[in-house]
Order: C-alpha cells, then sequence, then structure tokens
C-alpha cells in the first residue's frame, strides 16, 4: 500500500506539469489574419503600432470625435436617417477648431452633404456598424445572415456615397450586452475556433467566434467586390473583458470577450466603468484609468484605439448603484478629460496607443426614445441624452458646454 502511494505521488509530480502545460495551451486564444489577405491601401498595422502610409516615418494617434449628428426629431431607431441639409460645415467647423483629426461616425448611413463637407477639411473617419447588441444568441444563423446583410449595406453606402479614400476602420458592433454573451456561450459550449477566408481564431468562446464570422465575411465581401479593404475591429467595452482579474465584471472568466478579431482592438473606457474603477493606479498618474490601461497595453499584441470617453452632464443620476453614469457639473468635465488624456499620454505602454476619441459633440435627444416625440424631449434623468460637449439650442444650434470644448481644444494641442 505505501509502495502504491509512493508511486502515485511520483506519478502526480511528474504528471502536473504536464497538465499545467496542457491547460495553459488550451486557454491561450489565437487570432491570425492570412498571409494571402491584402492589406488596407492606407492605414495598416505594423506590431502594436498604426501606421499611415502617407506619412509612414511615425505611428498616428488620433485626436479624435465622435459624431452622431441626429437633432431633435430625428432618430435612427425609427430608421430614419440625420438630414441631409447645412450643419455638416458648421458641426465640422467646431471639430476642426477643437484640434480632432479624426471623426468617429456612429450612424450607418450618413448623407452625402456630410461627407461633401468632409471633402473640405483634412479629417479622416472610421464608420461604426451597428449590430443589435442584446440578441440571445449571436451565432443563430437567421442573426448571423441578417448582420451580414446590413454590414454588407453599410460597405456598399461608404462606397456609393462616403469616401473610402478617407475611411481607417469598420467597427463591427459595439458594447454587447452581457447577458447575451452569457447565453450565447451556454448554446454553444463546442464552438470553440473558426477558420475563415481571411481571419481564424482558436479556444475561443462562442461569442468571440460569432464575431470572427462578422469580420471574416464583411472583410472579404468588401474584398470581392470593391477590390480592397480597410481595417476592421469589434468595439467593447471593459465590463465584459478583456482584463480578466477584476471583481465587478458582469462575465464569468470563462465568457471573457477579447476584442481581437480583426486588425486592431477597440474599446469604449470611461472612468466609471465596471473594470476601470476597480483597476489597480497607474505608474505615472495613480489613477485607476491608467491602471486600466496599461494592463490592457501589456496583454493586447495590437494597436489600442479607445473609441470613446467622456462624462454624461444629465441634471440627475438616475442610478445611484451606478456612480459616475450621469449627473456631472459642467464646470467639473474638464478636469476629469484632462487626467483622461494624461492618462493615455504618459502610460506604460503608450506607444500602443493610436488614438483617444472624446464622446460625442453634441448631446442625443433621441437616445432610448420609443418615438418621435420623445426625440423633442430632453430628459433630465437619462444619461445618455447628455454626454455631449456641445448642447443643441432651441434653434438647433450647438452651444458649447462652459469649457469643455475648450479644453479639448488644448488637449489635442499638445504633443
Amino acid at each position: 500500500m505505501i509502495k502504491k502511494s509512493i508511486s502515485l505521488i511520483i506519478f502526480l509530480l511528474l504528471a502536473l506539469p504536464l497538465l499545467a502545460a496542457a491547460q495553459t495551451t488550451k486557454g491561450s486564444k489565437t487570432v491570425s489574419i492570412s498571409a494571402e489577405t491584402p492589406s488596407p491601401t492606407r492605414f495598416i498595422v505594423r506590431g502594436k503600432t498604426l501606421i499611415d502610409l502617407t506619412q509612414p516615418e511615425k505611428p498616428v494617434f488620433f485626436r479624435g470625435m465622435g459624431y452622431s449628428p441626429f437633432l431633435p426629431g430625428e432618430t435612427p431607431v425609427l430608421l430614419m436617417p440625420p438630414g441631409n441639409d447645412d450643419r455638416y460645415p458648421t458641426h465640422l467647423g467646431l471639430i476642426k477648431d477643437m484640434g480632432s483629426n479624426y471623426i468617429h461616425v456612429f450612424p450607418r448611413f450618413m448623407p452625402s452633404n456630410f461627407f461633401t463637407a468632409l471633402d473640405a477639411t483634412d479629417f479622416v473617419y472610421s464608420q461604426d456598424v451597428w449590430v443589435w447588441a442584446y440578441e440571445e444568441d449571436f451565432l443563430a444563423p437567421a442573426f448571423q445572415k441578417k448582420t451580414l446583410q446590413d454590414i454588407k449595406d453599410v460597405i456598399d453606402h461608404t462606397y456609393k456615397v462616403g469616401r473610402p479614400d478617407r475611411l481607417v476602420l469598420f467597427s463591427i458592433g459595439d458594447e454587447l450586452q452581457a447577458k447575451c454573451v452569457i447565453s450565447t456561450d451556454a448554446r454553444h459550449p463546442e464552438v470553440t475556433a473558426y477558420k475563415g477566408k481571411h481571419l481564424s481564431v482558436t479556444n475561443r468562446t462562442p461569442t468571440e467566434v460569432a464575431l470572427a464570422k462578422l469580420v471574416d465575411e464583411a472583410m472579404d465581401y468588401e474584398l470581392t467586390r470593391y477590390g480592397r479593404r480597410h481595417l476592421y475591429c469589434h468595439t467593447s467595452w471593459t465590463h465584459i473583458g478583456p482584463i480578466a482579474n477584476r471583481p465587478d465584471l458582469e462575465v464569468s472568466q470563462e465568457s471573457l470577450l477579447v476584442p481581437d478579431m480583426g486588425d486592431l482592438v477597440c474599446m469604449n473606457i470611461y472612468t466609471y466603468a465596471n473594470g476601470v474603477r476597480t483597476s489597480p493606479p497607474g505608474s505615472v498618474t495613480g489613477t485607476t484609468y491608467q491602471g486600466y490601461l496599461e494592463q490592457l497595453a501589456a496583454e493586447m499584441q495590437k494597436p489600442i484605439l479607445v473609441t470613446q470617453v467622456g462624462l454624461s452632464t444629465s441634471p440627475i443620476a438616475p442610478k445611484p448603484w451606478v456612480p459616475g453614469f450621469g449627473g456631472h457639473k459642467v464646470e467639473d468635465v474638464p478636469k476629469t478629460l484632462q487626467s483622461v488624456w494624461q492618462d493615455v499620454r504618459t502610460a506604460k505602454g503608450r506607444e500602443n496607443f493610436c488614438g483617444l476619441v472624446f464622446f460625442e459633440l453634441q448631446d442625443e435627444w433621441w437616445k432610448t426614445a420609443k418615438d418621435l416625440e420623445g426625440t423633442r424631449r430632453h430628459d433630465p434623468d437619462d444619461p445618455e441624452q447628455w454626454f455631449g460637449l456641445y448642447e443643441v439650442g432651441k434653434d438647433h444650434t450647438l452651444i458649447p458646454k462652459g469649457t469643455i470644448p475648450a479644453t479639448v481644444k488644448r488637449l489635442f494641442s499638445e504633443p
């Protein structure tokens, strides 16, 4: 009996390192783009940096502005495009005056007047492709088919109406809901890999595979129909990953979403968000925001674009269990924007960040409105409607919120 016990102990001592190695290999997520897939023609990735081939001597760092030009009485919820009128030269003029060089566009079908106004500037832009984030099963064939068609429609619009030579990237989906990530993963535990024509992933969650499929097929559609491609990403948020060791994540470790299924990593990173406020202090500024950025830079193997950061100035903060989501005084916002800028520009690994986008130019009255009448009302208890650097006046002019735009202008003028 003693000999058997000793033999078992020896076996375990020899086997444990092998078992640990096998588990590490199994848990290592991979992503690759085929060597035969053509690179984009202007903005490309080299290692963990983004390069503009028109100025290849220095890495790109975008000073960005989120832009959703819907005015009161307009809403994408009712499938309305923003008006095709004369607002765009004025709006883009405000963005230019703040020193921005990049616009992150949210409506899927921007009208022709926007692009005419864009022609009079030096801006480049990226196109968000909205994906229904509340789907119970992101791998469901019907969902994949409809979503892919929606993506194709946006790509077609870019080539027919937009400016593909000024476009940086397509972002496929934005902020998937935690409960839907969990339900998708529970329905398809056997799905752990995908090998497409251009994009391949292994050791992934079912939700990650669902996104990889959409990105791969979008990339293939653009190449097949138009003979070129742009950069691709999925935009995620800190509540569901990719940083693992946070107590306030909304998904289990098994369902963490790492949004690297494309050319670069795009993340909405808010100062008060889950995963951020529980981060360790940064190495320079000591903030949890910088602490999150530094771990993200260390763990990601691709360039990182911070696609959204900002504060809502709603008069009422309706969710006391979500501190920071709404209720900010206009005069207090500049201090936070200044802090975020310093966090990014001084962070360890800062060379891996290719841009920072403030969310956003103007307040969005249409957010959460279920009918047209709701889009004409600026609800004081709805933080989603108050993230703008500018408020919308009665005659639809944009009015600066205190010194917020001036603060952004000063920050964007810094190195």
